[in-house]
Formats: C-alpha cells, structure tokens, sequence
C-alpha cells in the first residue's frame, strides 16, 4: 500500500513539474520575431499579462478583435499557446479581414520562421502602413485594461498626447502585471464592448 502511495505522489509531482516547465518555457523560450524590437517586448510583456489575468484578455480578443471566444480559450488551454501569440494572431487576422481562426492555423502550420515572416506571408510587409497601423493596435489595447505602455519614436509621433512613458519601472517585465495597481477595477466600467 506504501509503494502504491509512493507511486502515486511521484507521478503528482512529475505531472505537476512538467505543467510548471511548460509555462516557463513561454517565457524563457518564447521569441516571436515580428521584426520589431518593440513588438517583441510588448508581445512578451502582453504574456505575462494574459496568463496573469486570462479573462480580461479573452474578453479584449472577443470584443475588439472579433475572436470565437472557444477559439482563444482552445489556443489559451489547449494548445498552450502563449497570450502574446493569440493576440497578434486575432490582430493580424482583423488587419486582413480574415477569421482569427484562418491565421491561427495558418501560425499553427508555419511559426517556425517567427511573425515576421508569417505576416508578410499574409501580405502585411515589415515597415508598411499595414504593419505601423498594427503596432498602434497595441496602444487602445493597453488603455483598455489600464496597463501602462511605453510607446517608442514612431508611435510617439501617432498619439501626440502622450508622453510616450508611463512611469518609472513600468516597461516590459517590470510593475505589478497589471495598470490599476491590482485592485481589480480595470477600466472602471467604460468601454464594455461598445466602440
């Protein structure tokens, strides 16, 4: 009965180390290659985001991406896809005029050379208006959940009214996760679902 005990514990514990590895591995082998330094970071920090809190960011893909909500949670849960990934999967789709689900097959089938290449694949060339309108994407999104977003030269340029940094400490990997201080408020109430 002891080795049977035994048994079980250590298959627990093989189990419960190989979900934590595999969280860890988004982050420390995680590298999308978009072609943009500052579309990296913020993918990455977008990561840490999405993991931390699961449905302010599906309900962000659902609302103003236009993702299935069974889509992003399928590629959330259970092809253990990192948040960076689902939303510039759903981003790139809307830009397009494509279903989430027809870029996220087609990265599903060809994420071996990075964004970068995927989304010129999907005819949005590196540098191009397409591309520039994309990456402002990031900054609605990051006001929508109330998390600070450091914008860099380009996009300084496009919001003229911001100052571009939010703060001390709060680029990629750095603050709490999350802009409102973590006391669950997000956005206060506005903009729920409406545009």
């Amino acid at each position: 009965m002891k080795r049977i005990r035994l048994m079980s514990s250590l298959a627990l514990a093989v189990a419960l180390a190989a979900g934590s590895a595999s969280a860890q591995d988004i982050s420390l082998h995680w590298n999308p290659r978009s072609g943009d330094v500052w579309v990296d970071s913020w993918l990455g920090d977008m990561n840490r985001y999405g993991n931390r809190y699961r449905d302010p960011f599906i309900d962000e893909m659902v609302r103003y991406h236009g993702a299935p909500r069974d889509l992003v949670t399928e590629l959330l849960v259970n092809r253990r896809w990192a948040p960076g990934d689902v939303y510039y999967a759903c981003a790139l789709a809307q830009l397009i005029g494509r279903p989430c689900r027809y870029v996220a097959d087609y990265w599903q089938a060809n994420h071996g050379q990075g964004w970068g290449v995927v989304a010129k694949r999907l005819g949005i060339k590196p540098g191009s208006a397409e591309f520039h309108q994309l990456k402002r994407g990031f900054v609605p999104t990051y006001d929508r959940w109330s998390r600070p977003i450091t914008l860099d030269d380009e996009l300084r340029r496009a919001y003229p009214g911001r100052s571009g940094k939010p703060g001390k400490g709060h680029a990629p990997g750095h603050g709490n996760g999350h802009g409102n201080n973590g006391n669950g408020k997000g956005n206060n109430g506005r903009n729920k679902g409406h545009r």
